[in-house]
């Protein structure tokens, strides 16, 4: 990009701001909702501000040089507020790709010369189309920093553990056994025997849609992790479907005490303990 274009485009910025503005503003995707048009304007001006102190003829050709480093922690600070406020793609890439249409707008009514107009509006449409590219990078690597934490966040809410009698605690597994979250299943599970220091522990899998060989080994590997630590560990939630898998595939749970449900389980749990339950019945008056 020519210099004589570069000084043109500084001396234009107002202009530019006001026809960029005006792209965001009339996209029928704008989210006031989660950001005032005020804050937009700030974010708009203070990149284009970085953009045009940072542009030469000898780097606008070169976007991954150096100089534009300022420009890029603008653009990630952006991109990641935005990922985590909860735009979506398209909206993030309005932002940035409608500023190519306000500096085309300005380069057609000050460029009369149809060869530089050209040649310049290619170099703008190469620059922007970077800078664009590094927008997604960033947005992109936003997102999944959301959805790792929420995920942690799952995994935490999922895994209860309830003390349901003295000596007895309860987990009660809801959605899909995987490595990670056995895991963290077997973690707060071994913690809570030694807080509460309890000497049974049961798993209910009633809420896990399926039963295959991985999540019965997860199982397993859970079950003898509870019994290095003295306790004693009862499955239950053994559907007829989950029953049949386990049989079909072979898998051996004769040594892991099993039962169909969370009551069966606990009555099980109050027999090895040695407790009863009575039902008190009062007395009738006369």
């Amino acid at each position: 990009m020519k210099a004589s274009t570069i000084k043109m485009l500084q001396s234009q910025k107002e202009q530019i701001i006001e026809l960029w503005m005006e792209n965001q503003m009339e996209d029928p995707t704008l989210r006031e909702d989660l950001m005032s048009n005020e804050d937009l304007r700030v974010q708009s001006i203070e990149l284009i501000d970085a953009l045009l102190h940072t542009l030469t003829e000898a780097n606008s050709t070169q976007v991954e040089s150096q100089d534009f480093e300022p420009v890029f922690e603008i653009l990630a600070g952006i991109s990641l507020s935005r990922a985590r406020q909860g735009y979506t793609p398209r909206e993030t890439a309005v932002f940035i790709f409608s500023l190519k249409d306000a500096i085309f707008s300005v380069l057609r009514t000050k460029i009369t010369d149809l060869a530089l107009l050209n040649q310049e509006l290619l170099e703008v449409s190469k620059l922007i189309d970077s800078l664009g590219i590094v927008t997604f990078e960033t947005f992109i690597q936003g997102r999944e920093e959301v959805i790792l934490r929420q995920t942690d966040e799952i995994a935490e809410i999922s895994t209860p553990i309830i003390r349901v009698w003295d000596g007895i605690i309860a987990l009660p597994i809801i959605g899909t056994l995987d490595s990670a979250r056995t895991q963290i299943v077997m973690e707060n599970l071994l913690v809570e025997i030694v807080n509460s220091e309890s000497s049974i522990a049961i798993l209910d899998i009633s809420g896990v849609p399926a039963v295959d060989s991985l999540v019965a080994q997860h199982l397993i590997k859970t079950v003898s992790a509870t019994r290095l630590m003295g306790a004693e560990c009862i499955i239950s939630g053994i559907r007829p479907e989950i029953a049949q898998t386990i049989v079909h595939l072979g898998i051996d749970l004769s040594s892991i005490i099993t039962k169909a449900t969370l009551a069966s389980a606990l009555r099980q749990a109050f027999t090895m303990l040695q407790l009863e339950v009575i039902k008190v019945r009062k007395d009738k008056k006369a």
